[in-house]
């Protein structure tokens, strides 16, 4: 076995990590919007976001 095969195999086990973040990252993304459309749904408004109903009065 040369250093070549170890380089080799770092790079590629860094880049399956690297990988596996971002679809981590991606795939909870997906959950979380999934969980707020659901949340809305249920009439639950997100407090950064005014409800529709709510007249102003100036």
């Amino acid at each position: 076995m040369s250093h070549a095969f170890y380089i080799g195999m770092s790079y590629a086990l860094t880049g399956l990590i690297v990988f596996g973040l971002i679809a981590w990252v991606w795939l909870d993304g997906r959950a979380r919007k999934r969980e707020l459309k659901e949340l809305e749904a249920l009439g639950i408004r997100r407090r950064s976001r005014p409800a529709k109903t709510e007249a102003s009065s100036t």
